[in-house]
């Protein structure tokens, strides 16, 4: 699979709230952004963790649109993020970029670029 593929695979899983087919995607230790919370969860327990956290407070749907590879390896993905409460209101909507590491086949790292 291609890296496209692969994080494309990762958005679908996400947004379908598929919590164990987004982990078989990642790294054991991947480092992914709390972005809700601030800071990082490390490796499948902690993601999975502040996923259920954040899906019991709020409704978010990511979808990539644009993807391009840096020169040191790393993949630019611009998102459209729609962020719901669970009553359904909007509380984000927009664009934002997320850069991702991936060794290994694998989704290694992920960080979140504001712009």
């Amino acid at each position: 699979m291609d890296k496209e593929q692969l994080i494309r695979q990762a958005y679908t899983a996400f947004n379908a709230r598929n919590i164990d087919a987004v982990l078989s995607v990642m790294s054991p230790d991947v480092r992914w952004p709390k972005a809700w919370e601030g800071d990082y969860a490390h490796g499948h327990t902690e993601v999975r963790a502040y996923w259920e956290r954040q899906w019991q407070e709020i409704d978010p749907i990511v979808t990539p649109v644009y993807f391009r590879e840096r020169t040191d390896g790393t993949i630019a993905v611009e998102v459209d993020q729609l962020v719901k409460d669970l009553e359904g209101n909007a509380v984000f909507n927009g664009k934002v970029l997320h850069v991702y590491t991936i060794a290994g086949g694998l989704l290694q790292q992920m960080e979140i670029e504001i712009g």
